[in-house]
């Protein structure tokens, strides 16, 4: 009989991590747990089948592999039962047998079920890394439907948060995209937002876990690698320690403002948007007495409801100029429509 790893500082934070969420998100399985005859801790006993079921999107990296352990062993005592999906991109050699291994770390590790799914072919015009990632998330979303699950488990950690921090900030875009990431997105949970990656790696170290080293994580050609071992290190250089984790607060405080936004958002597009058809959304330009930060968040929910988009800030400033600055101009050309004034209208169309 193997004998169970000794619990270390970085196995305790990465299961601590995912008890907390899991028992956030689903307190009812928790309560259920609790009434369980004999149970203690969540353990000796057999997770009923209608309980919440919960996917670990697993690459085989160290961070979703130190995830898959944690999940594994906190599953049960949080009343959930956990499986796993692995998404073969295809996009390079032998990625196949990566998606193999990562599907057996699985099922050793005792989560069930665990499916392996292979893309035929990744499509788009918005970059190798964009492209990916949508249909890694098209593939999650198909994974949810057959397996019947409630959620996906990712395993971003504080220093993806970081980056995507960073990222937003060279691209001069807005508060929503620097606020980064957030710990539960509709069906996405996100445990390890406040783990480093030291951590993970040393969390698989501990369990005797083998993580792959994707080599893409090295390929200069991509931005974050550049931010990831370029940009960052230098910055902890030059300013001292602790800026993976400034920029990770910076983002836990912009996502508390833009809940209050976005409620605000609500209601305004509640009360002004006219949906004539799937494909137009119109607007009163009355939202000329509105501060811009909700006029914006309001164009672009109009632009995700008539189906066009995304909108660069470019966009959201010509957008802006047909109702606070309407001198007879007709309309503003945006990705997949367009956006015209007619008669104190905005109308977004494709």
């Amino acid at each position: 009989m193997t004998a169970r790893p000794r619990l270390t500082p970085a196995m305790a934070g990465t299961r601590r991590a995912v008890r907390v969420l899991l028992r956030e998100v689903f307190p009812e399985a928790l309560e259920e747990m609790t009434k369980m005859p004999g149970c203690s801790g969540g353990t000796g006993y057999d997770v009923p089948a209608d309980a919440p079921l919960v996917l670990v999107g697993l690459s085989g990296g160290a961070d979703s592999l130190a995830l898959a352990a944690a999940t594994a062993f906190e599953a049960q005592r949080s009343g959930v039962r956990a499986g796993a999906v692995i998404v073969d991109h295809g996009l390079q050699d032998g990625s196949a047998e990566v998606a193999a291994r990562a599907a057996e770390h699985a099922r050793k590790l005792g989560l069930t079920p665990v499916s392996v799914i292979e893309l035929a072919e990744i499509a788009g015009s918005d970059g190798p890394e964009a492209n990916a990632r949508a249909a890694r998330y098209s593939a999650f979303e198909s994974a949810l439907g057959e397996a019947g699950a409630d959620a996906i488990l990712l395993a971003h950690t504080l220093d993806d948060q970081a980056e995507t921090v960073l990222l937003g900030l060279t691209r001069g875009a807005g508060a929503t995209s620097i606020a980064g990431m957030e710990p539960v997105s509709g069906v996405y949970l996100r445990p390890f937002l406040g783990i480093r990656r030291e951590q993970t790696v040393a969390a698989c170290a501990d369990q005797g876990l083998e993580p792959w080293n994707d080599p893409h994580n090295l390929d200069p050609s991509y931005t974050r690698v550049r931010i990831r071992h370029v940009v960052l290190p230098l910055l902890e250089k030059e300013m001292g320690p602790g800026i993976a984790e400034a920029l990770a607060r910076t983002a836990e405080h912009l996502q508390a403002d833009a809940e209050v936004l976005e409620a605000i958002t609500d209601e305004v597009f509640d009360n002004t948007a006219m949906i004539a058809m799937p494909m137009m959304t119109s607007l009163d330009c009355s939202l000329a007495e509105l501060p811009r930060a909700i006029r914006a968040r309001v164009y672009h929910r109009a632009a995700v409801t008539t189906g066009i988009g995304p909108l660069a800030s470019s966009h959201i400033q010509g957008i802006d100029e047909l109702v606070m600055n309407w001198h007879g101009q007709v309309g503003i050309d945006v990705p997949g429509g367009s956006v015209v004034r007619e008669n104190g209208i905005l109308r977004f169309s494709v």
